[in-house]
């Protein structure tokens, strides 16, 4: 059992990680513990979703139909941020 480790000598060790570090610290190491990987599947959860999502969605993808089309643009700042800048 678990290379020669028997339940008595892994009670033991218990007994001594209790005594070192106390049931209230050892409760909130398995609280945060327990936080963090519940925060790391939804974050999991939530980037598949994501994936399927931009895979579905129309606007994620660009199509160029309309290879003769040349859009010209000039981009300008507004009066008050020049103003402010001066």
């Amino acid at each position: 059992m678990l290379g020669g480790i028997s339940i008595w000598q892994l009670l033991i060790v218990l007994g001594i990680i209790i005594l070192i570090f106390g049931t209230k610290k050892l409760r909130n190491v398995g609280g945060d513990l327990g936080g963090a990987v519940k925060g790391f599947k939804k974050a999991m959860d939530e980037g598949e979703k994501e994936d399927t999502k931009s895979q579905d969605d129309p606007q994620a993808q660009v199509s160029h139909d309309d290879e003769g089309t040349t859009y010209d643009v000039k981009a300008e700042r507004k009066a008050e941020e020049q103003d402010e800048r001066k």
